[in-house]
């Protein structure tokens, strides 16, 4: 009876990812198909209210990079956060590139080209963390993660690709763990991703 309800169990959780379709967003400039960087940066996550999420979302983003194999190089957060410490031109920088991105969504090109630079990055991720919690919806228990990211040229300040997406992993008893769902969305999102 036990075995039953389990293996009920992962196949409702395994139907309930699989049932969410295409992204919820996606959007990929023109200028993308001539654009096929070597060394990639990813900048520190902005988790907001989500602080639990802080270094799980970079990894696991990082992770999934890595295992796609779409760039020769990736400089992650970890290591870009190590070079905001030390060099305050780079914090500048970074700070006011994030600030006039989400404030008033503009992708500052002198800004993106001096991350550029200092990172010897050729294009940079921003990732933002839009749920990382576990709620109800429709009455039901669910473990839920969303995210937003952007891949950057960082010579220019063009925003190559931005895509949005969550997904939410109903559960009775034991909660789905919630980097777990963050590798099935991300894996998802960067099969959208120019490269």
């Amino acid at each position: 009876m036990k075995t039953t309800m389990r293996l009920g169990l992962i196949i409702f959780s395994l139907l309930t990812i699989s049932a969410c379709g295409g992204l919820r967003f996606s959007q990929v400039a023109p200028e993308a198909k001539e654009f096929h960087p070597q060394r990639v940066a990813v900048l520190p996550a902005d988790v907001g209210i989500y602080e639990e999420s802080r270094g799980t979302v970079e990894q696991v983003f990082t992770g999934a990079l890595t295992d796609k194999k779409y760039f020769k190089e990736i400089v992650d957060a970890g290591k870009v956060n190590s070079q905001i410490q030390v060099d305050d031109e780079l914090r500048k920088a970074v700070l006011d590139y994030l600030v006039k991105l989400k404030t008033i969504n503009i992708s500052d090109p002198t800004l993106s080209r001096k991350i550029g630079e200092v990172t010897k990055s050729e294009a940079f991720f921003v990732i933002n963390v839009d749920f990382w919690n576990y709620t109800k919806e429709d009455g039901d228990k669910v473990g839920k993660v969303g995210l937003g990211i952007k891949m950057v040229e960082s010579s220019t300040g063009r925003v190559m690709w931005k895509a949005g997406h969550q997904i939410s992993e109903s559960y009775w008893m034991v909660k789905p763990d919630l980097p777990d769902i963050a590798k099935e969305l991300v894996k998802k999102m960067i099969e959208e991703m120019p490269h």
